[in-house]
């Protein structure tokens, strides 16, 4: 078997009749326009898919598209076969975060051909489903198809789930001032954008195969079908369009707290400061004080031979007046500008 081909079947009345092992097996067991081969592909290589081309005559935009990957959600057409692009998702708990993958669906007249990039979505699921249901399969292509997107859609659910509990405890953080909160809501919020824009584009394009109903005369069942898998991804594409609002509030709601507790901050430093301001007034105010009669002695302290008023009988006295005067004259100036 060929290594890209993880699933290859042929079905007919809704029942397996063969499990080729190439492409072109799959084609040439084709007993007649009724039947219809289902063939998955995982990471095949350029040639694999041109070769695929080949054997189920793939527009060549497709086929580029799907060798590219990482291209946007979207439908096309190109003649009997559609070109669907869809994005999965997954929620990891263990890292509380969202894996994507891209699958691209190739739905002609006798065939689907499915082709993963990624781990997720595990189609093995959808193939036991559809095969358990022979009414179901035996609609044909078409069923497979929407049996694809019902999986995918569903799949989104959990994801909603953790991002759900994300956001409740991103607020439990908010409100406890956990200073890591800010990167996490940067985080979640960036999860949350590359979520919309893997689940936005599904609505245009439900309604854009619900628009070919008449045309291609789709089975009734399958319009019920569809109608459901429009009425879940709606409901999806609301609740993630809710956390990205949901998520700009709390991180405005962040800065604002962040904002009221510097402002504490810098209030509680300023206070700090001023008080350590008054202090050194004090401290200043008294060594100011302490320093004029130290200099006034340092003065009549020196010894020389000619110093004036070393004879005078009142000179210490007058000295001792002086430092008091002085001391005094300071203590009033600067209780007065409020420093002792």
């Amino acid at each position: 078997m060929e290594p890209s081909v993880v699933n290859s079947a042929v079905y007919r009345d809704g029942r397996r009749i063969a499990s080729p092992e190439t492409l072109a097996e799959a084609l040439a067991s084709l007993p007649d326009a009724s039947s219809m081969a289902w063939i998955g592909l995982y990471r095949p290589s350029d040639t694999q898919l041109h070769a695929a081309a080949e054997q189920f005559d793939l527009h060549e935009l497709a086929v580029e598209d799907a060798i590219a990957a990482h291209q946007r959600p979207k439908l096309e057409r190109y003649g009997d076969t559609l070109f669907v692009v869809l994005r999965a998702a997954r929620y990891l708990d263990e890292s509380e975060s969202v894996d994507f993958g891209e699958l691209h669906i190739f739905c002609g007249p006798t065939f689907v051909l499915t082709v993963r990039h990624s781990e997720s979505p595990d189609l093995s699921n959808v193939r036991e489903r559809m095969e358990s249901d022979p009414e179901l399969l035996e609609l044909g292509p078409e069923a497979v198809l929407y049996a694809i997107l019902d999986a995918v859609v569903d799949g989104y659910a959990p994801v909603v789930a953790g991002l759900q509990n994300d956001i409740d405890e991103i607020e439990t953080e908010v409100f406890s001032g956990d200073p890591m909160v800010s990167r996490r809501i940067y985080e979640l919020s960036r999860e949350v954008v590359e979520f919309q824009r893997a689940t936005k584009p599904l609505l245009g394009m439900l309604r854009a195969l619900s628009a070919g109903f008449d045309k291609y005369n789709t089975d009734e069942e399958l319009q019920r079908y569809l109608r459901d898998v429009t009425d879940h991804a709606t409901t999806v594409v609301e609740r993630v369009d809710g956390f990205r609002e949901l998520l700009g509030s709390i991180l405005a709601l962040n800065a604002t707290l962040v904002s009221q507790a510097q402002n504490e901050e810098m209030r509680n430093l300023t206070q700090a400061s001023y008080a350590q301001n008054e202090e050194i007034k004090k401290v200043s105010s008294w060594a100011a004080i302490l320093f004029a009669p130290t200099l006034i002695g340092t003065v009549y302290g020196m010894n020389f031979e000619h110093m004036p008023e070393l004879q005078w009988v009142g000179g210490y006295p007058l000295a001792l007046m002086l430092m008091f005067l002085t001391c005094a004259g300071l203590y009033t100036i600067f209780k007065k500008r409020g420093w002792l």
